[in-house]
């Protein structure tokens, strides 16, 4: 049995990337701390990204045109490397509506008596797939949610087969976000990568795993206490094979050298009949184990196998977290703490060389950015790419991630409910997203959407349905929804009715006002709701009408007048900068073709920073001052803590020096571990040096991650 330590384990988790079933395939080794399990027991992953032919059209028929990419339609045939959106490309920038998709792969005959799947993790906004000429599934409506089809059927083996994707990313009246009500790119494409998954006939479609921590029962004095934990399995387990199964599932779970479950008592087992699928539900395990938050994300492993006929058949890999984060006394608690928390919004899809098509580089790139701003808490427009999910989980983001209803317009013309079309997608969308994304720790909240008149009827009876929808699937998640109708009769909005207050506050720019209008609006919305935490789910300045002047000096002026205001009330529990980057849109305002954007941003559409980035990562630093003083032969460092919006304690935290000399090169540092601060602390640090040449002293409070959360200079 193999062993593993903590930063190797951070090192395989970062593998994880797509998804549990591809993070199976690409550890070769066998699992942490799990004993034995083989490769051939894994779901075989094959990525089918690369280079694919592609053709924008004009016909709108289901047809797969004998097999043959369509020579009819604009342009001509080219080729494409998926994943890919055609939004970046200047001839074809405000093209909207279908095109194709065409790529060849072999099938080694070894796959037969296997499960063949093909996976998209997002194809914008719908997706019509064919195998060989036959048709084997549609994805329509929903451009931001993974989805997968059984192949087998279809497949040659020992031979090449043809694949064929028609996309469309036309406005839809009848899908979310609705016909032109929202605010991002439209992006159309495979935007995500592709996949096959070759697994046994009976085979592990996913596991869900709630990890309930007792924090009554479990009073910690460190971070890295662990404490009793009530771990719910379930293991979905589908019978692709002719005939009826027994099956046996067991699974167990490691972290770093720590193991944990397996039989007996992970055991249950049951009977499948030929293409049923049914959900195995282990005996609840209790252990002790550790916590996860944004400064110490621990991740465990878990192992999920089962057995038929007394043989292992299929392995399947899952990262989860143990945290809870729970609404109390009208504030946000992360396990057991008050937290008053703040962070930035990013908008995907917003450099113009790749679009929706992210590459993982370019996602890390924006994440460590968002770190480096002391974002520990963020929102989302719509369903988000694995990749930054995985990144949130390694890294300790908390973020809420949302259905994308977006926008006033999207229940115009209704009266009392919401048509048929635009619910039952709302549902869709919210099933695929917790279906799929529910083991994230990152994820704290459900958003069920954003600005779309809270106090309107049919708005009202959407946010209901969806509350109540998310609350079956995921009892253990809080719900809300950003709302920009508190500003009047704020008791008649929607947003009572969920677990906190979001509120899109846009004093100063599209509300007009001043401060005192934010201060008076926070009062009336506390006055309606006063047992609910309010989070200012939007703020910022953006300058995107004629009259809108200042450019980044109004911008940083808003975000510290504004964020000071949020400090005076306590039941204030976030606030998220509204956004990160300057962001590519179809109702953008500057810019053209590609470019064509809203500047509303601390960075610019290529990630060059502005000056109201470092105005953000000081005002969303957990620390108020880091004041530097000579004091016999040393620097003496006080770090104190902000005593309000960011409150968290500080556990873990280190004070770096790094000395600045000849030929102004660093010529000597230095790393002093700081006390357990509370919100409002303070404690002061020597500093003493070797080196005497000092030109300048660097010093940086970093947090147990490793990012700085706040930098000061010293000199002689």
């Amino acid at each position: 049995m193999r062993k593993i330590s903590r930063r190797d384990l951070i090192k395989q988790i970062g593998l994880a990337g797509a998804s549990a079933a591809v993070a199976s395939s690409l550890v070769e080794s066998s699992p942490i701390g799990t004993g034995e399990s083989p490769t051939e027991l894994r779901t075989l992953v094959v990525p089918l990204g690369g280079r694919w032919l592609f053709k924008l059209a004009t016909g709108s028929t289901d047809s797969s045109q004998g097999g043959d990419l369509p020579d009819t339609g604009r342009g001509g045939r080219s080729q494409v490397t998926v994943p890919h959106t055609w939004q970046i490309s200047a001839d074809s920038a405000e093209y909207q509506g279908p095109a194709w998709y065409k790529t060849n792969f072999e099938a080694p005959a070894t796959w037969v008596d296997k499960t063949v799947r093909i996976e998209f993790q997002a194809v914008t906004h719908s997706a019509t797939v064919w195998l060989n000429d036959q048709l084997v599934g549609k994805h329509l409506r929903k451009g931001y949610t993974a989805f997968s089809f059984d192949i087998s059927s279809d497949l040659k083996l020992g031979a090449a087969n043809t694949l064929i994707v028609k996309v469309d990313n036309s406005f839809d009246e009848d899908m979310l976000p609705c016909g032109k009500s929202f605010d991002w790119t439209v992006d159309g494409g495979i935007i995500r990568p592709v996949s096959l998954l070759i697994s046994p006939r009976i085979y592990m479609e996913r596991v869900e795993i709630d990890a309930v921590p007792n924090l009554e029962t479990s009073r910690r004095a460190r971070k890295d206490e662990t404490v009793e934990t009530q771990l719910g399995i379930r293991v979905v387990v589908r019978n692709a094979a002719p005939d009826p199964k027994t099956v046996k599932v067991n699974y167990r779970f490691s972290y770093g050298d720590m193991q944990y479950g397996g039989a007996p008592n992970g055991g249950v087992t049951a009977s499948l009949a030929p293409g049923a699928t049914r959900t195995f539900a282990p005996p609840t395990e209790v252990a002790r184990m550790a916590l996860w938050d944004f400064d110490h994300p621990a991740l465990y492993w878990l192992v999920a196998e089962i057995e038929c006929d007394g043989k292992p058949l299929h392995s399947y890999v899952e990262t989860f977290g143990v945290r809870k984060f729970e609404v109390r006394e009208g504030g946000f608690y992360l396990n057991g703490e008050r937290v008053r928390l703040i962070g930035v919004e990013r908008m995907a899809g917003s450099h113009p060389d790749y679009g929706m098509a992210e590459p993982s580089s370019w996602i890390t790139h924006d994440h460590e950015d968002l770190k480096e701003l002391n974002c520990v808490f963020t929102r989302v427009h719509w369903q988000q790419d694995r990749r930054v999910l995985d990144y949130c989980d390694r890294h300790g983001i908390l973020i809420q991630e949302e259905v994308p209803a977006w926008g006033p317009d999207t229940f115009k013309g209704m009266t009392t409910e919401p048509t048929p079309e635009i619910m039952q997608n709302g549902l869709e969308q919210l099933r695929e997203m917790i279906e799929r994304d529910r083991n994230h720790p990152s994820i704290i909240a459900w958003g069920l959407c954003n600005e779309v008149n809270g106090q309107n009827p049919p708005a009202q009876t959407f946010i209901k349905r969806m509350a109540e929808e998310a609350k079956k699937l995921d009892p253990h998640r809080l719900v809300t929804y950003a709302s920009n109708t508190l500003q009047e009769n704020a008791q008649r909005d929607a947003a009572g009715l969920l677990d906190f207050i979001s509120w899109n506050e846009y004093y100063e720019s599209w509300y007009g006002g001043n401060t005192a209008s934010v201060r008076r609006n926070l009062e009336e919305i506390h006055r309606a709701f006063p047992e609910k935490p309010v989070v200012v789910s939007e703020y910022g300045y953006c300058e995107c009408t004629p009259e809108r002047l200042g450019g980044d000096v109004r911008r940083i002026e808003i975000l510290r007048d504004h964020t000071n205001v949020y400090r005076e009330f306590d039941f204030v529990a976030g606030a998220i900068f509204f956004d990160y980057s300057d962001y590519r849109t179809h109702v953008g305002d500057k810019g053209m073709g590609v470019l064509k954007q809203r500047v509303h941003g601390v960075v610019d559409l290529y990630g060059a920073r502005k000056p109201s980035f470092e105005a953000l990562r000081q005002e969303s630093s957990p620390i108020e001052s880091l004041r530097l003083e000579a004091e016999s032969g040393a620097v003496k460092a006080t770090v104190k803590t902000r005593e309000t919006l960011p409150a968290y304690t500080l556990d873990g935290y280190r004070l770096r020096w790094i000395n600045v000399g000849f030929g102004d090169l660093p010529m000597e540092q230095g790393v002093v571990n700081l006390p357990k601060l509370a919100p409002g602390q303070e404690t002061t640090i020597p500093i003493r040096f070797h080196e005497m040449n000092t030109r300048r002293v660097r010093v940086d409070v970093l947090r147990p991650t490793g990012f700085s959360a706040l930098t000061a200079w010293w000199k002689p």
